[in-house]
């Protein structure tokens, strides 16, 4: 049996050149799928009065003063929780003196009028804090 072993042993080190597989001295880790990380909470009173502006027009359905306001949001950065395809949709926030959109936004997630989160970015998707429409 011995010489069964050392024969397999050789051929494989010929096999895979001259550094014999050692095997590892410490247990492998699982590494856990991706998952969105814990999202801090925001009071809705901490946020530019703009924000709450464009809540109450999430609310009211609108109208909104972009086009892309309402639009699906794929969460292509992974920041906010996974879900379905067309579960959030992102609003602007409007910046006062920004020439364009800005980089501020609301990202509702669920029902258009009456999303379950509502999530605010201040540089365009970077980061997010889950907003507390009741502080």
């Amino acid at each position: 049996m011995r010489t069964l072993i050392a024969a397999v042993t050789l051929a494989t080190t010929a096999a895979l050149g001259s550094t014999a597989y050692a095997a590892p001295t410490a247990p492998i880790s699982y590494v856990a799928p991706h998952r969105a990380a814990a999202i801090d909470t925001c009071a809705l009173s901490s946020l530019p009065s703009q924000a709450a502006d464009t809540l109450g027009l999430i609310h009211s359905g609108g109208p909104f003063p972009y086009k892309q306001d309402g639009t699906v949001f794929s969460n292509r950065e992974g920041i906010l929780p996974s879900e379905s395809s067309g579960y959030y949709h992102e609003y602007t926030v409007i910046t006062p003196g920004s020439p364009d959109r800005g980089a501020r936004r609301l990202i509702g997630g669920g029902a258009k009028t009456t999303p379950a989160h509502v999530y605010y970015t201040s540089d365009h998707y970077a980061s997010f804090c889950e907003v507390d429409e009741n502080s």
